[in-house]
């Protein structure tokens, strides 16, 4: 022991012994404040991809997902559907969908990856309804020259089997297809593109 009574070796000892406990007590402070900052586990399934079926998909039908929060609608085209893409550039507000509103390959007068398959986001780019799949050609209340697509009952816009908008229409831009890919000839992976596989 030295003069004044202090035991330096005690003294180091408690200071260390203090630092160590104060430390852990900081990591186990930090642990969850910093967890959670991170996305649970639904914001995390939210925003992944989604598969989808299409096996079963018939010439004509439309099947339902959801991604993002989103309704994804899946049509699978007839011939005919296709044929008609081809006649209606005319009345259409933006036939060549000029505004980017799909990817890079879909950017094409089918606006898909193929052209049999048409995946699309179902909100109107008006206001955000979700229209209805109104296939059927000619119909009387849409108009006699109606060739089958998408309608929004909320103001009126109309989209073709390609979701582009029809000119005069309320909705000022096509509606959105997303990002997608075939992982196989009956599975489509929404919210990916095959860049990114």
């Amino acid at each position: 022991m030295n003069q004044d009574g202090v035991d330096k070796g005690k003294r180091r000892f408690l200071t260390a012994t203090t630092a160590v406990v104060g430390g852990i007590g900081a990591v186990y402070t930090a642990v969850p404040f910093l967890a959670s900052w991170k996305p649970s586990a639904k914001a995390q399934a939210a925003g992944a991809p989604v598969e989808v079926d299409i096996g079963k998909l018939e010439p004509g039908q439309r099947i339902n997902a959801e991604w993002r929060g989103r309704p994804v609608w899946i049509v699978r085209r007839t011939p005919e559907m296709l044929s008609k893409l081809e006649q209606i550039d005319g009345m259409l507000a933006d036939p060549a969908s000029e505004m980017q509103q799909q990817p890079a390959y879909a950017k094409n007068a089918y606006r898909s990856i193929k052209p049999e398959y048409f995946v699309v986001i179902g909100i109107c780019t008006h206001l955000g309804c979700s229209p209805l799949y109104r296939p059927e050609v000619g119909a009387a209340d849409l108009g006699g020259d109606w060739p089958g697509g998408f309608f929004c009952p909320c103001h009126g816009s109309k989209f073709d089997m390609a979701g582009r908008v029809f000119s005069g229409m309320p909705a000022p831009t096509n509606l959105v297809v997303p990002p997608y890919r075939y992982v196989d000839d009956d599975t489509i992976l929404v919210g990916e593109d095959g860049e990114a596989a």
